[in-house]
């Protein structure tokens, strides 16, 4: 499943915890090469695979999306007719049913997706470790086949939820939510490591490409399919904890998808465990002691680390504000509103696509001075309400300014996360990775955190909602000042062979 709508590496970070090994043991039955047992895209269990992780995240995110935009309006504390105030996640738009009048409006204050966002990350840090430990100890191929029946599982518990919330609130969906973050957490790491195993070498670019593209896709369409399918199942004016029980109907639509993924699965080739021996190491749950050492002597490697979780710290804020903005300032139907977010991830694989281009002419320092300043330039411009809290841009115009934006997102984080891949030395490039993703994953759970801070000081100074944005830029603007990449991609100096053994 796919956990991040926001970029590539976003919106589906992979823990790929060690390096990928080519299996020494096949099924006798499949035809291998010298590289990998399969040495075609067009083979049946490569096919598989690539519909097995489509459909993982179009699910994620429609069942996320789905969630967070209910959650804005279902947020916010209803005043009734004797003046007395409900609060907190069981929250509801009653004063309309309890009065004549028409229910109490949301005021922009009180929405929920900060904690939802701190809820579906953090899994990816706590167990990410320890998923790329399993994802080596186990075979690839069980991990994403067990990963799938979990998500059927926790999808079937995400109907109950919805089905439940009128009765104990948002508690349940909280729980699923996390337990959503788990399965993706172990996922991750079989659908990437499983990858350089299943593909012959010279198969092993196209194949990446390929997965590169239909995630993109998923996340895309997954994010602009939720906000029709709850306009669909959901009539306008219902009270949201009514909203969230009939929602039950998009978890049976996540419940298929589930279902189709799993079978799917069922296509990937067999193969062995990349190292059945492995043994779990306290230090496979944080950060390897060679991963600390390299950092502490590889400052350029430590500083676009830090670089890539501010990107993902605004990339997170970026999902919640949009949905805020579109939902309680532009006053629009949640069609629209997930139009818009989708819409910054179309962005993102174009300026993807953009950023490759001009790398060619020109460097990666300047490509990401441009990218640097675009999403400073963009919130900015995104961030504009006229006097009475109408926003500058309203719907159409804020479209494009996000497709600018999300392209702006690729051409800093995009040169930045390849540097990161690259620099360390070979036997550490895995484990580099899983570092950077739960470092990534915690700055996203971080966004959650200061996205409901900004919901305080925006609803206690009635401002408008746009003003997250202006936040965003101010965040953003000293890292565009003062950060200026060394991105030679020269192997780190450390030496880990001799203070780090393989497993």
């Amino acid at each position: 499943m796919s956990d991040s709508p926001t970029a590539s590496s976003s919106t589906d970070n992979p823990y790929a915890v060690g390096e990928a090994t080519t299996p020494t043991d096949v099924d006798p039955g499949v035809q291998t090469t010298n590289d990998g047992p399969i040495d075609s895209l067009s083979h049946p269990s490569f096919i598989g695979f690539i519909a097995t992780q489509f459909f993982g995240a179009f699910n994620d995110n429609l069942f996320k999306q789905l969630l967070l935009l209910l959650a804005i309006p279902t947020a916010v504390a209803a005043t009734v007719a004797d003046g007395t105030v409900i609060e907190g996640a069981a929250a509801v738009e009653v004063a309309g049913e309890l009065t004549d009048g028409p229910a109490a409006k949301p005021a922009g204050g009180g929405d929920l997706q900060g904690i939802a966002t701190v809820v579906f990350g953090l899994p990816f840090v706590v167990f990410g470790g320890l998923a790329g430990y399993l994802a080596d100890r186990y075979s690839k191929r069980t991990i994403i086949v067990t990963s799938k029946v979990a998500e059927i599982v926790v999808m079937g518990l995400g109907l109950l939820a919805f089905l439940a919330t009128p009765m104990i609130g948002f508690a349940g969906l909280w729980i699923v939510l996390f337990l959503m973050g788990l399965q993706s957490t172990f996922f991750g790491p079989g659908k990437y490591g499983i990858m350089p195993e299943m593909l012959s070498g010279n198969q092993l670019n196209r194949g990446n490409g390929l997965v590169l593209m239909t995630t993109f896709i998923a996340i895309i369409i997954g994010t602009a399919v939720a906000g029709p399918l709850k306009d669909s199942i959901v009539p306008a004016g219902v009270p949201q904890m009514q909203a969230a029980s009939g929602l039950w109907i998009g978890s049976l639509v996540c419940v298929g998808i589930a279902i189709v993924g799993t079978i799917t699965s069922l296509l990937i080739i067999r193969l062995p465990a990349a190292d059945p021996t492995l043994k779990l190491k306290a230090e496979y749950l944080a950060i390897p002691k060679a991963m600390r050492t390299l950092l502490k002597t590889d400052t350029p490697l430590l500083i676009a680390l830090l670089a890539s979780c501010v990107f993902w710290l605004i990339a997170g804020l970026t999902i919640q504000a949009v949905n805020s903005l579109g939902k309680t300032q532009l006053e629009i139907s949640d069609t629209k509103t997930s139009l818009m977010v989708s819409l910054i991830s179309v962005g993102i694989a174009a300026g993807g696509a953009a950023a490759g281009a001009l790398s060619r002419k020109l460097s990666d320092r300047v490509v990401i001075q441009i990218g640097m300043w675009g999403v400073v330039a963009f919130c900015a411009v995104l961030a504009i309400s006229m006097p009475g809290g109408q926003h500058l841009l309203g719907f159409g115009g804020s479209i494009p300014v996000l497709m600018l934006l999300g392209a702006s997102a690729a051409f800093f984080a995009i040169p930045i996360q390849v540097f990161l891949q690259a620099r360390p030395p070979e036997e550490l490039k895995g484990r580099m990775i899983a570092v950077m993703n739960q470092a990534n994953f915690f700055a996203i759970v971080m966004s959650g955190v200061l996205y409901q801070i900004l919901n305080t000081i925006l609803t206690s100074a009635d401002l408008p909602r746009s003003t997250v944005f202006g936040a965003m830029a101010v965040l953003f603007l000293p890292v565009a000042i003062f950060y200026r990449p060394s991105l030679d991609r020269t192997v780190s100096p450390v030496a880990p062979a001799t203070t780090t053994p393989v497993n």
